[in-house]
């Protein structure tokens, strides 16, 4: 029951979050709250994995919470170098 519940605030804050990457006033409040759903599908997919009984599913979460960290990296260095490939000095 308390499992339950937990699912469905995650899907209220998914939801809240995904409001404000629509509406964000700038592009890093759109990439926060994309980075926050991530985080709230692992939380979700973690939930949902206990209430079934099938905890073998909590290592996709994990996966996903790699590649969710790994593109929010990826978003933020195109954001500030226009690229991906630029090295770390200016000249």
């Amino acid at each position: 029951m308390i499992l339950a519940v937990a699912a469905i605030a995650i899907l209220v804050t998914i939801a809240l979050a995904l409001a404000r990457a629509f509406m964000g006033p700038t592009l890093y409040d759109r990439i926060l709250a994309v980075n926050m759903v991530g985080t709230k599908t692992v939380l979700l997919i973690a939930v949902l994995a206990v209430l079934s009984g099938r905890t073998e599913i909590i290592d996709i979460a994990l996966i996903y919470a790699l590649i969710n960290f790994i593109g929010v990296v990826a978003v933020l260095k195109l954001v500030e170098h226009g690229n991906f490939y630029a090295s770390g000095e200016e000249d």
